[in-house]
């Protein structure tokens, strides 16, 4: 087994199954073993919410249903307070999608040895130009060439244009790296901490004497550290889900 030795090691792509075709590379990592585990377990969740012979739910909610009511009920309050449109409840499901991964794979990341995918800003980039890129469909298809409008404010003067449109533009550009780095930047930093304190205390337990006993310290921060840790998780996802729903209704009332 692998020993890390630096805090930032634990981010490192490791290649697990190496596989080359021609300048392609599509070795299996442990990037992708994450994404196969929050895909199977996902399917898992979801359908063990059902009846094995009915495509209704139970009637008196299990422990799994109760959880993911929940989070339907939170979720469909954020779209319903963050869009005003009547048709809002159309990007439910968009935004309850992103939610549920982005939340499965920072808990998952918390797992000792595991990996965590919003740690890396190329998979937060990458996932909020995807986004950001929809959103912008979405906009042009409801508004046409309207959609310029949103670097125009009404009743604007022209010469205040000229300053106003390249300030929009610039910030409206900007947005999917703001959303990107705000995810990376808290998952990466809370990671890091806690492997620092823990390879405190394991340095202090390879010692003898009162050094020893003193690696009790640590670990026992750990344990708020975890919990909190778990709450940055949920509320980085729920936070990134507001931001969506802000965007989203810029997108379909404009200005």
């Amino acid at each position: 087994m692998k020993i890390f030795t630096s805090p930032l090691e634990q981010f490192q792509v490791l290649p697990i199954f190496s596989f080359y075709f021609g300048f392609f590379d599509f070795s299996i990592t442990n990037e992708t073993i994450i994404l196969i585990l929050i895909l199977f377990f996902s399917i898992v969740i979801f359908f063990s919410l059902l009846k094995e012979n009915s495509n209704s739910y139970f009637i008196v909610p299990t422990r799994w249903q109760s959880a993911i009511e929940i989070i339907y009920k939170l979720i469909l309050s954020l779209v319903s307070d963050n869009i005003k449109d009547k048709k809002n409840q159309y990007f439910f499901p968009l935004v309850f999608s992103i939610f549920f991964l982005l939340f499965s794979i920072n808990v998952i990341g918390l797992v000792p040895y595991s990996f965590t995918l919003t740690s890396h800003l190329i998979v937060t980039l990458s996932f909020s130009i995807a986004i950001f890129i929809g959103i912008n469909i979405i906009c042009v298809r409801t508004h046409g060439i309207n959609f310029f409008s949103l670097f125009l404010p009404s009743g604007t003067s022209v010469p205040l244009a000229f300053l106003l449109v390249p300030i929009e533009l610039i910030s409206y550009i900007f947005k999917p790296v703001s959303l990107s780095i705000r995810l990376f930047a808290n998952m990466m930093a809370g990671h890091t901490l806690l492997k620092v304190i823990a390879g405190f205390a394991f340095t202090l337990m390879a010692n003898v004497g009162i050094l020893f006993l003193l690696h009790y310290v640590p670990l026992a921060i750990l344990i708020p550290l975890y919990g909190l840790e778990l709450g940055v998780a949920l509320i980085q996802s729920f936070v990134y889900s507001i931001l969506i729903c802000i965007y989203l209704n810029d997108s379909i009332n404009l200005h």
